[in-house]
C-alpha cells in the first residue's frame, strides 16, 4: 500500500461510516453494501479492497483461501460469493492468518465460521450471518483483483472498503480524497450542533445557523 493510500484510509477508518454515507450521498455516490453486518459491534474497518470473486462449482473441486498468500497487509478482503448463505467461505484458518499477517479485515457478500478464532484475534469480520457447512469442493475461485459488484456497487481493486458498527461501504479511489473531505465536515457540523444545543440553543436553531439540512444535500 503507498503513502497517499494508506493515508486516505486512516482518514476514512477514523470517521463513521453514517458520515461517509451523507458525504457520497451528497455526491450521488452508491456505496453502501447492505445487508453486510459486523461479528460484533466494536469492530472497525478502513482500508484498500483486494477482491475475490467466487462462484458455485458444479463437478469440479473448488478451495476457499487459497489467495490469502497475495493479500498485502492492512488491505481489505472483499469476497463475493452472491449472498450465498448456504456454505462459508471464510473460517478459522484464514482468521489467523490473516491476523498474523495484518490483513485489515474481511467483508464477505456470503457467510462465515469458525467465529470464536475471529473474537479471539480481534480480526474484524463482515457478512451476511454465520454458517458451519465449509464451501470446499461447493464453490469455487473465479477471480482474484477484478472488479465485483454487489448490491449493484461495482467495486475495484484498491477502492476504500470501510465498515463499523453500522455496516459497511464502499469508496470510490479516485473519490476518497472528496468524500474524507466532505465527510469530516459533516461531522464537525453535528459536533458543534451538539454542543450548540447543551449551550441552550434549540435543535431546530442550531441545525438551521449551521446548515446541518443541506449536508446531505446532492450537489448539483
Amino acid at each position: 500500500m503507498n503513502t497517499a493510500t494508506s493515508d486516505i484510509a486512516a482518514r476514512l477508518k477514523a470517521i463513521p461510516t453514517a458520515s461517509i454515507s451523507d458525504a457520497m450521498d451528497s455526491l450521488g455516490i452508491h456505496g453502501t453494501l447492505h445487508g453486510l453486518a459486523p461479528l460484533t459491534y466494536n469492530f472497525r474497518i478502513g482500508g484498500p479492497s483486494f477482491t475475490v470473486q467466487y462462484e458455485a462449482a458444479g463437478s469440479e473441486r473448488g478451495s476457499v483461501g487459497d489467495f490469502l498468500d497475495d493479500v498485502p497487509p492492512g488491505a481489505i478482503v472483499l469476497i463475493d460469493n452472491h449472498a450465498r448463505t448456504d456454505v462459508t467461505v471464510w473460517g478459522g484458518i484464514m482468521t489467523e492468518i490473516a491476523a498474523a499477517r495484518g490483513i485489515g479485515g474481511t467483508v464477505i457478500n456470503g457467510v462465515c465460521r469458525d467465529l470464536n478464532a475471529a473474537l479471539r484475534q480481534n480480526y474484524p469480520l463482515f457478512s451476511r450471518g454465520r454458517f458451519m457447512r465449509t464451501g470446499k469442493d461447493r464453490v469455487r475461485l473465479v477471480a482474484v483483483n477484478a472488479p465485483v459488484t454487489i448490491n449493484d456497487v461495482e467495486i475495484s481493486p484498491l477502492d476504500i472498503i470501510c465498515g463499523d458498527a453500522d455496516g459497511a461501504l464502499a469508496v470510490p479511489a479516485a473519490r476518497a480524497e472528496e468524500i474524507a473531505e466532505i465527510a469530516e465536515r459533516i461531522e464537525d457540523v453535528e459536533a458543534r450542533i451538539i454542543e450548540a444545543v447543551k449551550a441552550g440553543s434549540t435543535l431546530v436553531q442550531a441545525r438551521a445557523d449551521l446548515g446541518y439540512h443541506d449536508l446531505q444535500w446532492r450537489k448539483a
